[in-house]
């Protein structure tokens, strides 16, 4: 992810407590292609939903204005606020028998194989394991976008 991409990401949700940065998201890409000036994505946000709080709609007003030129270039834009496409998930439960250091170790846990398709086309594979709580957590939190994206 580019820099100032990941500053403006991390700056609005960072900062404003957001509980749903995919819209953030979508309105920054759209109001980058359409060049649109910080009051402008002010009020397309606040009317989107009147979830967001004076001083969200404040840090967003400033960092749109410090740092939304660098992405109002059509051509910045595609590359800076595109984001992979997942093309596989593999999934397996492992149970850590012993090691070296401990005799019987008995802790399951969740390896997570995932290839994703960068915006240019290239595909990137990234592994990692969870702890069963962790898994719990990720699954639930999967449970509550299929929630959401019911009611869309």
């Amino acid at each position: 992810m580019p820099w100032c991409q990941f500053q403006f990401l991390s700056s609005t949700a960072g900062y404003c407590g957001l509980k749903s940065p995919p819209k953030v998201c979508n309105s920054k890409r759209s109001a980058a292609q359409s060049k649109m000036s910080a009051e402008d994505l002010i009020v397309k946000l606040a009317d989107s939903s009147n979830n967001w709080s004076k001083q969200a709609l404040q840090v967003i007003r400033h960092v749109w204005t410090e740092q939304g030129k660098l992405i109002m270039t059509p051509e910045a834009a595609k590359h800076m606020l595109t984001v992979g496409q997942l093309v596989d998930l593999q999934w397996k439960l492992g149970m850590a028998i012993s090691s070296d250091s401990c005799r019987s170790l008995n802790h399951p846990y969740v390896t997570m194989m995932l290839k994703v398709a960068d915006p240019s086309g290239e595909i990137i594979s990234r592994s990692f394991e969870m702890t069963v709580p962790q898994f719990r957590n990720f699954s639930k939190q999967f449970r509550e976008v299929a929630t959401a994206l019911e009611m869309v």
